[in-house]
């Protein structure tokens, strides 16, 4: 603290100890939660630590205790909406459970998520939450540490198989082959699906999309595709749209082609509300040009003209069970069986025939 240019030392232990006229020992002991102190000691001690404005080292008292009450929560993209509906789902309960949340944005880039792992590891969280950029096994030492570090772990959206970690997450396959098979029955068959996942073109089943949600998706269109008698051009699955800029060129490549899509699939809302701003500065109109699906079910899909379809999922509710299996882990409780979440098709208007 600094009054002016006189610089004030913050209380420490040591201060709290001689005001409430107990040794050091006790009053840390009492104010760090650990050990047993007599209750007319905790009272005097809470007592000085008030009158002093006192503050708790953190850092040292999970040193003594071994826990932080904090945990870790490390996602792709901050920017899109599904993690932020997801983080406030954890948050709400992290909250109330008396728990703090250190947050880290991994940009779908391993490296940057090793190295949150590795700074939360330092930081001593008691557990991580993370959405992983990768499911191959070569990739996850990192969250193999941290199990091994004694911390708890909970997956969100994506499993990672040789972890037997649970994953809080949904399979989309059915729901994904469910607006696929209405998009053919509408008579498209150049039905392009862009996803922000890095993958060389064009797509084949050996590009390794892994334990995704992609993957559940891609095979979700494919088995639609295959119930009417027909095959995917591995030309319509568009990975790379991880960026406005890349989106653009993404789009001029597609309706410059001799036979452009009649229909699009949008990963997340991200990606649908660039390519909606592509087609409109085309000249594409939904859904007279082009029929339009998107995943994940926010407000804005309602009002705007037309209402889209969209594959909504139940993100809040994930994220909240996210944090509350991971403190019941914490706190050595059984958590229970694992809620059956499901994804939901829901067709509005943005779906036309040929």
């Amino acid at each position: 603290m600094t009054i002016g240019n006189a610089r004030i030392k913050a209380p420490t232990v040591a201060d709290v100890a001689r005001e409430a006229q107990v040794s050091k020992a006790q009053a840390a002991r009492a104010l760090g939660g650990y050990g047993s102190v007599s209750e007319e000691v905790l009272t005097r001690v809470r007592a000085a630590a008030q009158r002093l404005s006192y503050r708790p080292n953190e850092l040292a008292r999970s040193m003594n205790t071994g826990r932080s009450n904090t945990l870790g929560v490390i996602v792709g993209d901050i920017e899109n909406p599904h993690f932020g509906l997801a983080l406030r789902g954890i948050s709400d309960v992290a909250r109330q459970a008396g728990y703090h949340l250190l947050l880290s944005n991994s940009d779908e880039t391993l490296a940057v998520e090793q190295d949150a792992v590795r700074v939360m590891l330092e930081k001593q969280v008691d557990g991580i939450i993370i959405a992983p950029c990768s499911s191959l096994p070569e990739d996850n030492a990192h969250l193999a540490q941290i199990l091994a570090d004694g911390r708890a772990l909970k997956l969100f959206d994506r499993a990672v198989p040789e972890l037997n970690v649970e994953v809080i997450g949904l399979d989309f396959t059915s729901t994904a082959q469910q607006a696929t098979l209405s998009l053919l029955d509408a008579g498209h068959r150049r039905i392009s699906y862009l996803t922000s996942m890095t993958f060389e073109p064009p797509y084949s089943p050996t590009k390794g999309l892994g334990v995704t949600p992609v993957a559940q998706r891609v095979a979700g269109i494919e088995r639609a595709f295959s119930q009417r008698g027909l095959s995917v051009d591995p030309a319509s699955i568009v990975g790379n749209a991880s960026s406005d800029q890349a989106i653009a060129a993404i789009v001029e490549r597609l309706f410059n082609a001799l036979q452009p899509p009649t229909a699009i699939i949008a990963s997340d809302s991200v990606i649908a509300m660039s390519l909606l701003r592509e087609l409109g500065g085309r000249g594409l109109r939904v859904p007279q040009d082009l029929s339009f699906v998107m995943f994940d079910n926010f407000p804005w899909t309602e009002i705007v003209s037309p209402p889209l379809s969209v594959i909504a999922q139940p993100v809040y509710e994930m994220g909240r069970e996210a944090a509350r299996r991971i403190i019941c882990d914490l706190r050595g409780e059984e958590a229970g069986i694992m809620p059956d979440f499901e994804a939901t098709f829901m067709p509005r208007f943005s779906i036309a025939p040929v």
